[in-house]
């Protein structure tokens, strides 16, 4: 109890008005700023990342090879409605923070309003749009003949939930760009710790089987959504109301595109990634497309500790990008690659040691285990390097880097995974499908430094030195 007590004086932040929380992201120096402002991402991540396997684990133990499949091929049909959030969540967000740097809180309130808007109109236009192609969505995603009726079941139960998914993701970045991440954290971690709960309830006593796991996962997204409403309205950094509310006009557009595209973007490579692995596997059978779903969920830890650095990291540039304090973006920038890189290395290790009970954990199918230990540890091996990509990425979305953000952001998706997928597994089999992700990320590194090594110049300049 005194640990737990000691963790939460560490990441709460004190009650502040604006103009201190402006003050903060200004002065406090970035190293220790960053950390408060990415324990409670990292901690809100991967707790939710846990609780989220519980999807697989669950799904795991009701002894079909087909059915944790098609959790994967679910992962598609996700990213799509993720894509769609991220667009307006990094959009509204980075322009907010901008705002609030610059003490100009009454447009922040209008770009953050207005995304609220747009994410549950457009959600609900997903759902209605997804039900309707929703055989397409299944084989797109990588689904096999015998996949396919758990697919439907739970990619339509969860297209019905896409109001509340989509709306949550960008209320949770809001929060974050606002400098507010223990609140946005409070709201993931309830919604994480309540689709845990209800999924084995849904699955196994009341016998809903793959049903029950996507019912859970649309309430308690359901739940987070409300909750992370109230704590927005609450904290009142932003305010909330339908008269703050625009029809984007083109300059609105232009400032929301800027921050969005490259989310977008990286969200649909996400989707395009997976199917791209799915299909690569499908050759080798329903294990080896388990094999890949699991591997994918486990190694989504690490990646979320580069996420909660550089959700850390975001708003520190957007405040001080408003202000004009280049030589402080600068600072963060580097901490955060040093913070990525040790915290990922240290999950590598683990995950390379203990992979094949990692993979059993999930789904004990000797197939299943034999295909996914291979794969675990080549993506453990690589998985520290992608930090630089993913800082360099943030970097320059929120200073409006638009382009390169976008190039950068698809490269480990798609750009570079593509031809990697199309020319590896021909050549090595199964090995080609194994390793196609650990050399999109060293090839995707290796772009990233020259682009990093520019926006540090151009920010230097900016500077004036």
């Amino acid at each position: 109890m005194f640990c737990m007590r000691s963790f939460v004086s560490l990441i709460k932040p004190p009650p502040q008005t604006p103009e201190e929380k402006r003050r903060e992201m200004l002065e406090r120096p970035v190293g220790p700023l960053i950390l408060s402002l990415a324990a409670p991402s990292i901690f809100a991540n991967v707790v939710t990342t846990i609780y989220n396997l519980a999807d697989t684990f669950f799904v795991g133990q009701m002894g079909s090879t087909s059915a944790s499949a098609a959790v994967g091929v679910a992962f598609v049909t996700s990213t799509v409605v993720q894509a769609m959030a991220f667009f307006f969540a990094q959009g509204t967000g980075i322009r907010m923070s901008r705002c609030l740097g610059a003490g100009n809180r009454e447009e922040a309130a209008v770009y953050a309003n207005t995304g609220i808007a747009a994410t549950v109109v457009l959600g609900t236009l997903i759902a209605l749009v997804g039900q309707l192609f929703l055989d397409q969505l299944c084989y797109v995603g990588g689904s096999t003949a015998t996949i396919l009726p758990y697919a439907r079941t739970y990619i339509s139960i969860l297209l019905l939930g896409s109001p509340f998914i989509a709306s949550g993701f960008l209320l949770n970045m809001q929060l974050r760009f606002q400098g507010e991440s223990f609140y946005s954290m409070l709201c993931m971690v309830a919604g994480a710790v309540l689709n845990t709960i209800l999924t084995p309830l849904l699955i196994f006593p009341l016998g809903m089987g793959i049903a029950g796991s996507a019912w859970a996962t649309v309430i308690s997204e359901a739940v987070s959504f409300a909750l992370l409403l109230f704590e927005m309205n609450r904290i009142g950094i932003t305010p909330l109301g339908l008269h703050y509310v625009r029809w984007p006009n083109l300059a609105m557009m232009r400032c929301i595109s800027n921050g969005g595209v490259p989310s977008f973007v990286r969200q649909v490579m996400l989707g395009v990634a997976t199917a791209l692995l799915n299909n690569a596997a499908a050759p080798f059978g329903d294990a080896a497309i388990a094999g890949i779903a699991v591997v994918q969920r486990i190694t989504s830890v690490a990646n979320f500790f580069q996420i909660g650095i550089g959700q850390g990291f975001q708003p520190i540039t957007g405040y001080n990008l408003g202000a004009k304090k280049y030589d402080r973006i600068r600072k963060a920038y580097l901490t955060a690659i040093q913070l990525s890189f040790v915290s990922v290395a240290a999950i590598g290790v683990i995950s390379f040691v203990f992979a094949p009970q990692l993979i059993a954990l999930f789904r004990d199918d000797p197939a299943v285990v034999d295909f996914g230990t291979l794969t675990l540890r080549l993506c453990s091996i690589t998985m520290p390097f992608t930090g630089i990509a993913m800082a360099t990425n943030f970097l320059l979305q929120t200073s409006g880097k638009m382009w390169r953000a976008t190039i950068l952001g698809a490269c480990r998706l798609g750009l570079v995974l593509a031809p990697v997928v199309l020319v590896l597994p021909p050549l090595l089999g199964r090995l080609g499908v194994q390793i196609a992700q650990p050399v999109t990320d060293i090839l995707t590194t290796l772009i990233a430094l020259p682009m990093a090594h520019g926006m540090l110049r151009e920010l230097d300049r900016a500077n004036g030195t």
